[in-house]
């Protein structure tokens, strides 16, 4: 589907590089966002708290990995690896590793329940009197402290939100920084750095009653409305720039929180001022959007997907946080818009096994917003208002994204998105609690994207266990849209094996696919060895122009199939219209509550995926299996070609072939891989290739310029027209283990695998 353009990823995301989240901590560039007062009719005041729940701001005691509390068990987590991911001790002491449960009653410390009583049938636009309203009401600030006290998580959360606080507060205002024009990338960065700063400095304003906080929280507001005429914010009236919706919502929301959290802060022509922001830079443009045809930049309201979540989000929250102060009905009428339209697109989003409808890095715009969104709903009406049972297989999206992490980076097919200023995976506290879920709260409890304000109030301490007890090693996602599957030797050993693989239909995306049916991903040892190339320039000529199949998308390296780890032939795309089908086994080894696991010798898994449709009706089976107690990969296709193929791997390896062209031997991050074919068929050998277009592929849009995909070595295997089964080995030369140590497995037909098939 076309589109305007979103922003561009300035990191790019090699093969072997990790997917990087940019969290507030990191931020170092000046942002800004501001006040519009020319409608200045005074609005009704609603009562606000008092903000005085005090805080111990970032020095309660605790707050390192591993610490204790008060008696209670520190952090699972005893550091973070380089790729980000929590490093579990290895031990069989099982004491503090049970099954996954949320007692309340059992706990040391829990929320309390919520004073507020809604109507029986609670209305969008009946809201709670007290504030805040949005996300955390008064009654978990007041109880916060004390959680903090006693819990290792919050303590340490708390710690790094004051540290974010004060390290925003020493920046400059956020500059208007447009990223390829308006109609591209807009504004996108900026409208989520405002997002974030207002989000920490609330959040440290209602912990410690210190207004330092809202005066550098003012001044932010003021300027990014356009009001500060030292510093140019956009076009009067448009500041927030509603060509590209997305920023507008982000600007709306950071707005909102701003108006609720500091409700009582705000003098009343603080407050009215930032209503009639609210109003007139956010909503009154979401009203267009639904009730003008005319209007161009309302096409999110019809897709399924991240936009649709983050548009919807941002003024249902803006929208919330003025309603009862509103005097022109604009924010009752938004709700009646978005609550409705977001339940029939945005919940849809993840697919009949919860895979994201775009990709493994979209899951987070989208699950942040509707997170954000749903939880604002719940606390402002006492109702997620229908969200979280919209789509039955929501509550799977949690599992989708556990599994497409691997140990090193996510299976990041297709585009990677924006930077993730304001975004992260704390919607799983969410969806653990109302889903019964508990696994989902630890496991981002120990991540470092944990730590920030929504956090504070999604997690609830009462959860307690080790999220990966009795959780299967491997998954099928079976639904025809996306079908892939992941396989792991551990969910606690960061240097163990995973693999995924994907087949699935190449449209439907939100145009973020790339043609990559067959594509799959490599970690072993701590490192990436076949990876993702990522995103390409989100800005480049007809990069989101369509899905078809003569899209000038599918000129540019990166989203073209010989782009992707799986098989050209006759160094064509794949088939836009293919429907592959797959086939899944697995011994279903799941890993006990010990962070100390050992294989069983039994143990395996594989995904077959039959690409035949997906290259014209050329016969095409791939297959990938775990070996030998899930310390080798085999990855196998039969095929009958009528043209010349071409086998691809991407690799930040340094590359080195045998002289008879059937091993290569892989180094990277000081750890070494072999790769070897088996039963070479005639003439079948390794070489290696740029990460370049063929000078045949059809010309790039005029103008138009690939990127470069620097440090990335293209492992091949090229072969003519002809019956083949190209059988390829992978052996990670893992520590203390020997040459004989390692299987050569049988030859068997991609079609006849099974679990004992390869059984030596």
């Amino acid at each position: 589907m076309s589109k305007p353009y979103p922003h561009r990823t300035r990191n790019l995301i090699l093969a072997g590089v990790g997917t990087l989240i940019i969290l507030a901590v990191a931020l170092g560039v000046g942002l800004g966002v501001g006040l519009k007062h020319k409608n200045s009719t005074a609005a009704s005041s609603s009562s606000g708290s008092t903000g005085s729940s005090g805080g111990s701001g970032g020095s309660g005691a605790g707050s390192g990995p591993s610490a204790s509390i008060s008696g209670v068990p520190g952090r699972f987590a005893v550091a973070t690896d380089t790729w980000g991911h929590p490093i579990y001790p290895t031990s069989t002491d099982t004491s503090q590793y049970s099954a996954p449960t949320l007692d309340a009653a059992a706990a040391v410390v829990s929320w309390p329940a919520d004073p507020y009583q809604p109507p029986s049938d609670p209305s969008p636009t009946q809201v709670r009197s007290d504030r805040p309203r949005l996300i955390a009401p008064a009654y978990k600030w007041e109880a916060l402290p004390d959680l903090i006290a006693k819990d290792s998580y919050l303590a340490g959360w708390n710690a790094t939100i004051f540290g974010n606080a004060s390290d925003y507060a020493s920046g400059p205002l956020t500059n208007y920084s447009i990223d390829g024009g308006l109609g591209e990338s807009g504004v996108l960065d900026v409208a989520r750095q405002v997002k974030v700063k207002v989000k920490s400095w609330a959040y440290a304003y209602r912990m410690s009653n210190d207004t330092q906080w809202v005066t550098r929280t003012w001044d932010e507001l003021v300027n990014a409305a356009g009001n500060n005429s030292a510093n140019y914010f956009g076009v009067e009236g448009d500041n927030w720039n509603d060509v590209h919706f997305l920023d507008l919502a982000e600007f709306t929301a950071a707005y909102a929180i701003a108006y609720d959290w500091m409700y009582d802060a705000w003098s009343d022509d603080q407050r009215t001022a930032l209503m009639w922001s609210i109003i007139n830079l956010g909503l009154s443009y979401g009203v267009t959007a639904y009730t003008d045809s005319s209007y161009g930049n309302g096409w999110w309201r019809s897709v399924n997907g991240n936009w649709n979540c983050v548009c919807n989000s941002g003024l249902t929250m803006g929208a919330l946080a003025i309603l009862g102060d509103d005097p022109t009905g604009t924010a009752a009428q938004i709700l009646s818009y978005t609550v409705d339209n977001a339940k029939a697109n945005c919940a849809q989003a993840p697919s009949t096994d919860g895979t994201w409808s775009e990709t493994a890095n979209y899951w987070y715009f989208g699950t942040m917003a509707f997170a954000e969104m749903t939880s604002s709903l719940m606390t402002a009406t006492g109702s997620d208002q229908g969200m979280f049972d919209a789509n039955a297989s929501f509550n799977l999206t949690g599992l989708y994204h556990m599994y497409v992490t691997g140990m090193t980076s996510l299976f990041n097919y297709g585009d990677c998105g924006p930077n993730k200023y304001s975004t992260n995976a704390n919607g799983m506290m969410l969806f653990g609690e109302h889903y019964d879920a508990p696994r989902y709260m630890l496991f981002q409890r120990d991540q470092f994207d944990a730590a920030e304000p929504w956090a504070m109030f999604w997690y609830d301490p009462a959860v307690s266990g080790a999220w990966w007890e009795d959780l299967p090693l491997d998954h099928y996602f079976d639904d025809s849209k996306n079908t892939w599957a992941s396989m792991r030797s551990s969910w606690t050993d960061n240097t163990g094996l995973y693999i995924a693989m994907k087949a699935g239909q190449l449209t439907g995306h939100q145009t973020h696919g790339d043609l990559d049916s067959g594509d799959f991903v490599l970690d072993a040892m701590g490192q990436r060895w076949a990876g993702e190339l990522g995103s390409g320039d989100y800005d480049a000529l007809y990069y989101f122009s369509s899905e078809a199949q003569n899209s000038a998308r599918w000129t540019y390296y990166r989203k073209a199939t010989e782009g992707q780890n799986t098989l050209l032939l006759n160094e064509d795309n794949q088939n836009v219209a293919a429907v592959p089908t797959g086939n899944f086994g697995s011994s279903g080894t799941a890993q006990g509550a010990s962070t100390d696991f050992t294989v069983p010798s039994d143990s395996t898994a594989f995904f077959t995926a039959d690409l035949t449709s997906t290259y014209n009706g050329t016969s095409f089976q791939r297959g990938i299996r775990m070996l030998n107690q899930r310390r080798q990969v085999l990855l196998q296709d039969d095929i009958n070609a009528p043209g010349p193929i071409i086998w691809r791997m991407h690799t930040n390896a340094t590359v080195s072939i045998d002289s008879a062209g059937t091993t290569a031997t892989l180094s990277l991050g000081g750890e070494t891989m072999t790769v070897q074919l088996l039963n070479a068929p005639s003439g079948a050998q390794f070489s290696t290739m740029q990460p370049v277009r063929f000078d045949t592929d059809p010309p790039l849009p005029s103008g138009a310029v690939d990127q470069p995909n620097p440090g990335v070595t293209v492992l091949a295997v090229q072969l003519g027209a002809g019956q083949y089964s190209l059988q390829v080995l992978f052996n990670p030369q893992w520590p203390g283990l020997s040459t004989s140590d390692y299987v050569t497995p049988p030859s068997v037909a991609v079609s006849s695998w099974t679990l004992t098939s390869h059984n030596s």
